[in-house]
């Protein structure tokens, strides 16, 4: 099964209480905001969600509430990367069972030194042959500190049931490279920051997972939108307003960044989870600073 990629779609933020537990109503609150923006889908369970710190009950609850609320021509992907391929197939297959059309799946990274190209193909391989709906490979080396090598991506990129790949390094060169590699498989790949989403567009890229594009969906669609109609000028010219919030929420002020920058353009954003600290009240007014400067 083959999916096509055209948009954005955000790795949505996971609003807690101040207890730490998951707020489902803000959750419901922020997917219905989506549904009236312009974006083509939603991943749920991204590095951007917290996934790590969800409980697989949690999970299952805000993948179950994502197929409900979403607007029906939506694509819905949920990152159920696991450290073991077992592990791996069941969440993935619980999530397919909810109605997910796709998987994304993280890079085992635990004994990152191990996970060498026969490790990858080996366990991607496994999951792909495993799970009931298609897989998506997740390259995310500032997390996982495992970069997907070459020799891997070019013989994963074949498996018909490994349909493309989140790639967040926003490395342009390895990019280019990756489509080099891939450029005769049935394989998509995607760029997982706002700050290589321009760039990307101009090398053939069709659709990115932005953290940004919980907060700011409308401008990073638009910049696809104007570069798609030939108005190249105009989409520089916002790429580069959008490439600063982006450093913002990600590099520099990160997760909990993120979701007051979400809180500041009437998200919810809620509180991080524990072992996440919230911004302290000079770093929010910093970061508020930027917002009103490019927005």
């Amino acid at each position: 099964m083959s999916i096509n990629f055209k948009g954005v779609i955000p790795p949505m933020i996971t609003p807690f209480t101040a207890a730490g537990d998951v707020d489902y109503g803000k959750f419901e609150k922020n997917m219905n905001k989506w549904n009236d923006s312009a974006l083509c889908g939603y991943l749920v369970l991204g590095s951007n969600s917290e996934t790590a710190y969800l409980t697989e009950a949690e999970k299952l609850k805000l993948v179950e509430l994502t197929k409900k609320t979403a607007k029906k021509d939506r694509i819905i992907i949920a990152g159920t990367g696991m450290e073991t391929d077992t592990e791996t197939i069941a969440l993935t297959n619980k999530a397919a069972d909810l109605g997910v059309e796709a998987a994304l799946i993280l890079t085992p990274c635990y004994y990152g030194s191990a996970m060498s190209a026969p490790a990858l193909i080996n366990y991607f391989t496994k999951v792909a042959e495993g799970s009931k709906i298609p897989i998506m490979l997740y390259n995310v080396p500032k997390f996982t500190h495992v970069n997907i090598p070459d020799a891997a991506l070019k013989t994963l990129a074949n498996h018909p049931n490994i349909i493309g790949m989140k790639d967040s390094t926003g490395d342009i060169g390895q990019l280019v490279r990756f489509q080099g590699l891939t450029v005769d498989a049935d394989f998509q790949i995607l760029v997982g920051t706002a700050s290589a989403w321009y760039p990307a567009l101009t090398l053939g890229v069709k659709a990115g997972i932005f953290a940004l594009a919980n907060s700011n969906p409308n401008e990073l669609a638009k910049i696809q939108e104007l570069f798609e109609k030939g108005a190249q000028g105009e989409a520089v010219d916002l790429f580069r307003k959008m490439f600063v919030l982006n450093t913002a929420v990600t590099a520099t002020y990160g997760i909990p960044g993120l979701k007051y920058a979400a809180s500041l353009l009437g998200y919810e954003g809620g509180y991080v989870r524990c072992p996440l600290l919230e911004l302290s009240e000079d770093k929010k007014e910093e970061l508020k600073e930027i917002f009103r400067e490019y927005i």
